[in-house]
Order: structure tokens, then C-alpha cells, then sequence
């Protein structure tokens, strides 16, 4: 179709809904426009997604008339779109800047801003329809330096691994702090039934600090009273003894007074080890943290240990058959650095 062409937002928008459509038809009809509004001719298209060309036209056309939510509109007798394109584009902004917890707020925003009347279920067929899901959004620190202030610790990772020794190795080090008590997590559990899960009442924790090479998946901790610096000499102390050969250790950590104590400075004068401070508020660049996510979910996540020693010993034995977590590891503890945005 001539003079057919699809802005960058507009795609998004489309590949947005796809991504939410179940229904195979539907997704057929985003496809039909996406590609024929990035240079596909209308027989390419048709033949592609096994359609008729009359038929791919019309998903065109009614793109054009209404945007998405009229593409999506089945065509059953008396269904008429309500929002119009523009309308729609203004929810969707809407919708992306705010969180709604409940469908009766959206249906009633959208009766006050609109003056158009949904019902619950109508409201929810339309967001489904149109790419939203029900989920938790994603916790992030709520103060962190600028993206180009990111970048340049990448360039600098970067260049750090370019430029070590043979034998030089990098870690990444972080404390964590399990408390002694189950976490309720999503599972399959059969339909109609509810599953209970015990938990403690008492608030001891386990205190680890740990130090991890992603590229040899090579795993070191401590486990003492506190996460200080007197633990992390313990721990730096163990790094020196594993890498005899190493002229370098660096170890990759955060601004934590006790990772820039007195003593520790005190403590790596004259040894191989070379603190490289991440930027503050930066957690999403230590690595580190995957691991801690993952050891939660196999130690916390569902399991009730009724006695402090049974929950010290898991975590012991979480890492002492690292191994066995091999793979997951792997595919987990990529580089592949998430960058906080504004």
C-alpha cells in the first residue's frame, strides 16, 4: 500500500500488543501491519503470513480508521470500537507513567477523561488485548548516577579485563544477610487447593560475605558474626591464598564503610589485592547480586527450617555444592550490565 508507513512509536506500540495477544488471529492482523508499514508490498506480506491480499489491505484500513484497538476489534455484529487512535495513545501513556493496582481505577479514569463507559471485564479484555499484564513492577535505588556515569564503569570493566595479567583474576564482592525464616513464592499448586507454608517468628540472620569470578564461576564467602571489615580481610585474605599465581586480585564492590575502613586499606597495602569501587547507588553493576538472588530462591523461597542451625547449615550447603548449579549460574552471571535510566 502506498504512502503507508509506521513511526518508531507506533511499532512499539504494535509490538507491545503482540507480545500480550493469545489469539492467533489477532496477532496475525499486527503482523499484517507492522510489516506493511516498515516496506513490505502487500503480496510479501500476504504470502509470509499465508493470507489473501484483500484481506491484508483490510487489516491496513482499519488500522488507518482507529489505530490498534480497532484492528483488534473482532468483527462481530454491533462491535464497535470506543476509543478512538488518538484516545488510545493517550491511555497508553497514561498507563505507562502510572500503576494502577486495580481495573475499576482504569475504567474509571477513563470515564472522567473520556467520558466512555467499560465494564471490569471489558477493560480487562482491552488491556490484555493491547499488551498489559498484571505484574510487580521492578524495585530500583531510587538515587543513582547518571547513565554516562554507568557506561564509564563498563568502559572501565572493560579495559580492566583487556588489560590483566594471565593469571590476574576479577571478583565481585557483596554481603548478604539471609534471615532465618521461609519467603512465600509463586509455584504450581493444584487448582482449587490451598497450600500452607510455616514460618519462624524469631529475626536471626546469616551474615555472608562473599566474593565471586564470574568466568570460572569461582565462589568465595565468609560466614562470621557481622559483615565488617575484620570479614573482609578474612575473606580478601582467602582470595590471596586460592591465587598464588596472580600478580593482581581486583575485587569489584561497593562504597561500604567497611570495604573503604581504615583497616582494609591498611590491610591490602603491599599485597595483590586492588579494591575498584563501583559508583554509588550503582547495585545493578555487581554482578554479585545475581547470586545472591539465586541463592535466596534455593534456600528461602518455599522451605521452612524450624531450628537456626538447620538454616545456617543450608546456606553452607548451598554453596559448598555450588557445582550442582552450574549451568543456571552460567546463563545467569553474564555481562551484560542493566543501566538504571531515568
Amino acid at each position: 500500500m502506498k504512502g503507508f508507513t509506521l513511526t518508531r512509536k507506533e511499532i512499539a506500540s504494535l509490538r507491545a500488543a503482540h507480545r500480550g495477544c493469545k489469539d492467533k488471529r489477532l496477532a496475525d492482523r499486527i503482523k499484517a501491519v507492522v510489516l506493511l508499514g516498515t516496506g513490505w508490498t502487500v503480496a510479501a506480506t500476504a504470502e509470509a503470513l499465508l493470507l489473501d491480499q484483500d484481506t491484508v489491505r483490510a487489516y491496513a484500513q482499519k488500522y488507518q480508521q482507529g489505530g490498534i484497538e480497532t484492528l483488534l476489534t473482532m468483527c462481530h455484529k454491533g462491535s464497535v470500537p470506543k476509543l478512538d487512535s488518538k484516545q488510545w495513545e493517550s491511555l497508553d501513556k497514561h498507563l505507562q507513567e502510572n500503576i494502577y493496582t486495580r481495573v475499576q481505577d482504569i475504567v474509571a479514569y477513563v470515564e472522567e477523561t473520556y467520558g466512555i463507559s467499560y465494564t471490569v471485564q471489558g477493560m480487562t479484555d482491552l488491556l490484555k488485548r493491547l499488551g498489559y499484564v498484571y505484574k510487580k513492577p521492578k524495585k530500583l535505588p531510587g538515587k543513582h548516577p547518571d547513565v554516562e556515569t554507568q557506561l564509564e564503569f563498563i568502559e572501565q570493566y572493560e579495559k580492566l579485563k583487556q588489560t590483566k595479567g594471565k593469571d590476574d583474576q576479577i571478583y565481585f564482592m557483596d554481603g548478604v544477610h539471609p534471615q532465618h525464616n521461609s519467603v512465600a513464592a509463586h509455584g504450581w499448586i493444584k487448582r482449587g487447593t490451598t497450600k500452607t507454608l510455616a514460618s519462624n517468628t524469631g529475626r536471626e540472620r546469616v551474615n555472608i560475605n562473599g566474593a565471586i569470578n564470574i568466568d570460572q564461576l569461582n565462589i568465595v564467602t565468609d560466614f562470621g558474626e557481622s559483615v565488617n571489615a575484620q570479614s573482609t580481610i578474612t575473606l580478601l585474605k582467602k582470595l590471596i591464598r586460592k591465587h598464588r599465581k596472580a600478580k593482581t586480585i581486583y575485587v569489584i564492590c561497593d562504597n561500604a564503610r567497611y570495604y573503604r575502613s581504615r583497616l582494609v586499606r591498611e590491610f591490602i597495602t603491599g599485597t595483590k589485592i586492588v579494591l575498584v569501587f563501583l559508583p554509588p547507588y550503582c547495585p545493578n553493576l555487581n554482578l554479585i547480586e545475581r547470586l545472591w538472588k539465586y541463592f535466596r530462591k534455593k534456600v528461602l523461597h518455599n522451605k521452612y527450617r524450624e531450628k537456626f542451625s538447620d538454616f545456617r547449615s543450608a546456606c553452607h550447603n548451598f554453596f559448598d555444592s555450588i557445582k550442582e548449579n552450574s549451568k543456571d549460574l552460567h546463563t545467569l552471571l553474564t555481562e551484560n550490565f542493566q543501566i538504571i535510566k531515568d
